[in-house]
């Protein structure tokens, strides 16, 4: 039986984002006091994310038996991470030095107040660079990595103790057993949080909406379209040749995820849809430990929206104020946002703070023109999730078959719209044996294997 519309989760997140843009743009003080229904969402799936991650990469790890296979897909992540991240990076600099979304702002230094910016400008004096950004990987204690809730202190412990567990046997089998069980708890849990995804949807663009207005839009709109169109161009051409040298459609794979895009776009952060994110990957024919694995650590060194929202806003910010820069200064520029963007993932705000990180080391551009794209950053952070949470799916899925673990059968039938066939008949079967009467029962029950081979 074919689901109700009204019961869709990604529909009644799109109503709720329309409903919030609406509700911003006529009565915008109203909308702000909505902001928090947005927060309440985003703290409940944080709330889960350290737990899911640290079950999922335990049993990820044990399942492998073999610890040089930890490494070895740890290796081929990273190694992806960066070759994409630089790639992403590269195409925010070329795009801005082609379609030039600056020109024609001419706008004097002098005349900007850098206040506005003050608070993300002292963030970025505060990063410790890539040597504070490893240190802060390691956590006070076991449990104060749960405690900050950052991912990469949660993956860190994750692993350690995934290695411990694998490395004692079979003298800890009952522990491995009782964190897969405790996993299927935490997964439900997610599944129970994720029904109120419409309504911290509906908050969270309410208030931006509500407090910046869609009219904040107009006089920087045209770098808003490039950066999306900058965006899409990587999503389309450079992870959709990735996808298809990995044997699937970058397009059918979105549609794929449409719940968890949905659930970004209405809350502008990635980690919102990270649990869901997961448990889909799997079902797409994922390893689960490559995915408890190549996933957490992709939040935090594979963030592509926020790559190409660098390099780009870099170029409008220099555009805008009539400086010129040179080839080599691009190229620094380029060496910079590469370390920046990955010491600056934690933190919150973290494509400004990043931005402003770069801007001081690259002091060609004044760290004070920012204040040209503050009020519009909150428009843009929609963007950055949706490619940072694309980027990582698609990882997930290249490593798992660069690793020779995705079930290229239940990817195509997840990827044809079978899967979720196959998901309601099951249910209704089971409908049918728990309720129907007896000669019904033995008709389902004979009927199943057909229904698993659809």
């Amino acid at each position: 039986m074919k689901q109700p519309f009204y019961k869709v989760l990604y529909l009644q997140v799109l109503f709720a984002i329309a409903v919030g843009i609406v509700l911003g743009h006529l009565y915008p003080s109203y909308a702000m006091s909505m902001k928090p229904f947005g927060d309440a969402f985003i703290k409940l799936i944080r709330m889960v994310i350290g737990p899911v991650i640290f079950c999922t990469v335990v049993t990820g790890i044990t399942s492998m038996g073999d610890l040089k296979k930890v490494g070895r897909v740890g290796g081929k992540a990273l190694l992806y991470f960066e070759i994409v991240s630089s790639l992403a990076l590269a195409i925010g600099l070329i795009s801005g030095h082609f379609l030039r979304p600056g020109d024609g702002f001419n706008v004097a230094i002098s005349s900007l107040d850098p206040h506005a910016i003050s608070g993300f400008v002292n963030q970025a004096e505060h990063m410790d660079g890539i040597g504070g950004f490893l240190l802060a990987i390691i956590p006070g204690s076991f449990f104060d990595a749960f405690a900050r809730g950052e991912t990469l202190p949660i993956l860190f412990v994750s692993v350690m103790f995934g290695i411990a567990l694998s490395a004692a046997g079979e003298r800890v089998q009952s522990i491995t057993v009782a964190i897969e069980k405790l996993s299927t708890v935490f997964f439900s849990l997610v599944k129970i949080i994720t029904k109120v995804a419409p309504i911290g949807a509906f908050g969270a663009i309410a208030f931006t909406v509500g407090k910046y207005g869609i009219g904040s839009l107009v006089p920087l709109l045209k770098l808003i379209a490039v950066f999306y169109l900058t965006a899409f161009a990587f999503v389309a051409i450079v992870l959709g040749l990735i996808a298809k040298l990995a044997g699937f459609n970058v397009f059918r794979f979105l549609a794929y995820l449409k719940e968890e895009l949905f659930i970004v776009l209405g809350t502008s952060t990635s980690e919102a849809a990270l649990p869901q994110l997961m448990q889909k990957l799997e079902r797409l024919g994922c390893s689960k430990a490559v995915v408890g694995l190549v996933v957490p650590t992709g939040y935090s060194f594979n963030l592509d929206g926020a790559n190409i929202y660098m390099t780009l806003a870099v170029m409008f910010l220099a555009q805008a104020t009539n400086i010129h820069l040179t080839l080599t200064q691009e190229l620094t520029l380029f060496a910079v946002t590469m370390l920046t963007s990955k010491g600056s993932s934690a933190v919150v705000g973290a494509g400004f703070v990043a931005l402003a990180a770069s801007l001081s080391v690259v002091p060609t551009v004044p760290v004070a023109a920012m204040v040209l794209i503050l009020g519009i950053d909150r428009f843009m952070a929609e963007c950055r999730s949706l490619v940072n949470i694309i980027g990582n799916a698609v990882a997930a899925v290249v490593v798992s078959a660069w690793e020779g673990e995705l079930d290229r059968d239940a990817l195509a039938r997840e990827l044809s719209g079978r899967g979720e066939a196959v998901s309601l008949a099951n249910a209704a079967n089971a409908e049918s044996v728990r309720f129907g009467t007896p000669a019904e029962v033995m008709a389902a029950a004979s009927n199943a294997p057909e229904t698993e081979t659809l």
